[in-house]
């Protein structure tokens, strides 16, 4: 991925999510190590008012709407609630304005591990709120790919090049 292709390949994605795993490792051996410093009704919240707003209303418009559409409005508040910079803000107002706290880990937790684990990331308005199946267009880019750019059920369904053995 770069400035004039900004996509992420099958292995790039796995390289990406894997920073966010180890970010998380980091993070929860922090909350383990500070275990009874944290105040866990903060913490709790902290933890989960990103999905209450940013996530819970689109996933239910989602799963109510017959043909999969919804607002763009739930594709703003799921990036804006699930954004870096949003929640770099909030742990600084907090700490600025509350206190500085153990529990603030509980922000960078969620995105972490939404973005490691789960892999998932910012969600663009083109594709559905909740992810199905693979879009026709990034499809088609995989198959376009060098094979050490995809995963080996990718290369499976990829055409063998032009002039390939075989051919």
């Amino acid at each position: 991925m770069d400035v004039k292709n900004p996509f992420e390949s099958p292995v790039t994605f796995r390289l990406h999510r894997a920073e966010y795993v180890v970010a998380e490792i980091v993070i929860a051996i922090l909350i383990i190590w500070h275990w009874h410093h944290i105040r866990w009704i903060p913490a709790i919240g902290m933890f989960a008012y990103i999905d209450l707003i940013g996530y819970i209303p689109g996933a239910i418009a989602f799963r109510r709407s017959p043909d999969g559409r919804i607002s763009k409005v739930y594709y703003v508040l799921y990036n804006t609630m699930h954004s870096l910079i949003t929640q770099g803000a909030v742990i600084a107002l907090w700490g600025f304005t509350v206190r500085w706290e153990w529990a603030l880990l509980f922000i960078p937790l969620h995105l972490s591990g939404d973005r490691g684990v789960f892999g998932n990331f910012l969600k663009p308005f083109g594709l559905p709120f909740e992810p199905h199946v693979t879009a026709p267009g990034y499809q088609r880019l995989i198959e376009g790919l060098p094979a050490g750019s995809r995963r080996p059920a990718d290369e499976q369904k990829a055409p063998a090049p032009a002039g390939a053995p075989g051919q």
